[in-house]
């Protein structure tokens, strides 16, 4: 009761002093939560150990449930009296049903017969009475770090039941060459401690008290000593789905065992795929955890800048992560491409470290002027073929044995772009191609046409990349843009389309009539190509309004950065 009688104090002074995190107010008071009682090692432990999820389990029910919140929002009739933003309720709300104070956003942890499965939900927070004090966004936070704790308790348990259930089967261990299970497994073991002693932190920080003071610093603090393992693991990843798919055609008995494995009650009906992938996903995750975080803390806090400072390190390690896994791939890309090649002009070397594939494919050229008797005869347009690497335009015509012979070429930035509009079917899907130097050092164009509107336009963007899109991007600063959430993922099959994971929320930049959309992606800024059908449009103004304002907080530090730079740059 003292310790309660302490919280009710501290909440009081709060309130003397001003609203939390409005300027102002004393950092202090805004950022340090109530007092309360720590909870046990052991009632913590219990937690731990009953989590009813595997982590695939976990994310598959999360993101759909985030989903379901967003479609939930976006069916507002009124978004004038609707708004997305998190608003406190009536004075007059019983303090007996919590929940409604925090529209929480999972409750995924645990199977449907768990007791509890919020923060909200411990019998240590109903007991304490300290949820008729504390604010609901301060809720909403300790939700949002809670999610991370028991998260990364859920992947951990995955991690432990790859390493034991798989890699340590001694069936399995007869059956692989040790070169074979080092590219399977590759340091899977460093990526299980590393994960063990991460959640130890977190576990430590639960524990010292049940309204949790913040996690982003231990986040910072092992992303920046201990996740590099991560960028090993993942950046493996080429050779393991290869030999992966290789042992599986080759090796009967390892066909056998792993199908075994995958049958028993702890899998719980999961691939053993899906098992490697866990930490290629995990770190992801955590990034949009974090950023979870960043949206609910108090601006100009302490607590947010620990989050801007965790967040900017884990986007060091996932983008190492991708990458590692491109290099491989684009890598023997190039290699392969450049077999293919035959010169008819001066050679031009295609392999460098520097240099990456972008779009290939065929297209037909126009033949002699665009007269009415051009247009009838049926040589109008003859069979190229492309090669568009992120420095460099190879154009082809295809020859037999699966060659290429080039006949010109021009650097990418020396690229323009021109669409024709309404010059009859004969002309539909037709570009003009500039090339302002080309491989004779003079100008050059090509007329070409496209076997359908988003194979020309795609050509088009990916051709010229500063050439206006039909709607601004996210770095436009603009209040409101057509935006899409992912409902089904997405598997990208060409070089100029974007994978997507459920939930993924995207800025439209173009879009065409038979089916595709040009996105860039919310929380990291990617761009590409993906099919109409995969997403549902956001319509709500105030939902884009207010994903579009979490952005640009979640990169502020980027954008500072940014500037700094251009600053530099002008001077």
């Amino acid at each position: 009761m003292e310790l309660l009688a302490a919280a009710l104090s501290a909440a009081c002074a709060l309130d003397q002093d001003g609203s939390a995190g409005q300027p102002g107010s004393s950092p202090t008071a805004a950022e340090a939560p109530p007092p309360a009682h720590p909870m046990t090692a052991d009632s913590w432990r219990n937690l731990i150990e009953h989590i009813g999820l595997l982590y695939q389990e976990y994310r598959d029910k999360s993101t759909r449930q985030e989903i379901e919140t967003r479609r939930l929002q976006d069916s507002q009739t009124d978004p004038e009296e609707s708004s997305p933003s998190e608003e406190t309720p009536p004075e007059t709300e019983p303090a007996s049903t919590p929940e409604s104070k925090a529209a929480p956003q999972i409750n995924l942890l645990r199977n449907s017969n768990s007791r509890f499965n919020l923060w909200q939900d411990l019998p240590e927070i109903r007991s304490s009475g300290i949820l008729s004090i504390l604010q609901p966004d301060e809720i909403k936070l300790q939700e949002a770090m809670f999610e991370l704790v028991t998260s990364e308790a859920s992947y951990c348990k995955s991690l432990n039941l790859l390493v034991s259930h798989f890699m340590e089967n001694e069936r399995l261990k007869k059956i692989l060459h040790q070169s074979e299970a080092h590219i399977l497994f590759s340091n899977v073991l460093d990526v299980k401690a590393v994960s063990e002693r991460f959640l130890l932190d977190l576990e430590r920080r639960v524990e010292e008290n049940i309204v949790i003071s913040d996690v982003c610093d231990i986040v910072y603090q092992h992303t920046v000593e201990h996740f590099s393992v991560y960028i090993t693991y993942v950046s493996n990843q080429t050779y393991q789905e290869r030999t992966y798919k290789q042992l599986l055609q080759d090796k009967p008995a390892f066909r056998e065992v792993i199908t075994q494995l995958e049958l028993d009650p702890m899998c719980r009906g999961l691939s053993f795929s899906s098992f490697l992938i866990l930490p290629f996903q995990r770190i992801t995750r955590l990034k949009l955890l974090v950023q979870n975080i960043l949206k609910k803390v108090e601006e100009k806090s302490e607590r947010e800048t620990t989050a801007l400072e965790a967040h900017k390190e884990l986007e060091t390690v996932v983008k190492a992560c991708n990458e590692g896994v491109r290099k491989m791939s684009r890598t023997e890309q190039m290699i392969s491409i450049q077999k293919k090649l035959e010169f008819k002009i001066k050679s031009v070397p295609i392999i460098s470290h520097s240099r990456w594939l972008l779009k290939q494919g065929e297209l037909q050229q126009m033949n002699g002027p665009k007269t009415s008797r051009t247009l009838r005869t049926k040589k109008l347009f003859r069979e190229i073929y492309l090669f568009l690497f992120n420095d460099l335009l190879v154009i082809c015509r295809q020859i037999p044995g699966d060659k290429y012979q080039v006949f010109d070429s021009a650097p990418r930035g020396l690229l323009r772009v021109e669409e024709l509009e309404d010059q009859g079917q004969s002309l539909a899907n037709v570009f003009i191609l500039r090339l302002l130097e080309n491989a004779d050092d003079r100008e050059a164009s090509y007329m070409l046409k496209a076997s359908s509107q988003s194979e020309m336009k795609r050509w088009m963007i990916s051709l010229a990349p500063n050439r206006r899109t039909k709607f601004v991007s996210f770095t436009s600063r603009l209040s409101d843009c057509p935006q899409i959430q992912c409902v089904h993922p997405y598997v990208a099959q060409q070089p100029d389309e974007l994978s997507l994971e459920l939930a993924d929320v995207l800025n439209i930049l173009d879009k065409t009539d038979d089916g595709w959309i040009f996105g860039e992606r919310l929380h990291d800024q990617e761009r590409g190509w993906f099919p109409s059908s995969i997403g549902e449009e956001i319509l709500n103004p105030k939902i884009r309004a207010q994903n579009l304002k979490e952005c640009f907080r979640v990169h502020k530090s980027d954008d500072s950065q940014r500037r700094k730079l251009g600053s530099r740059n002008r001077q």
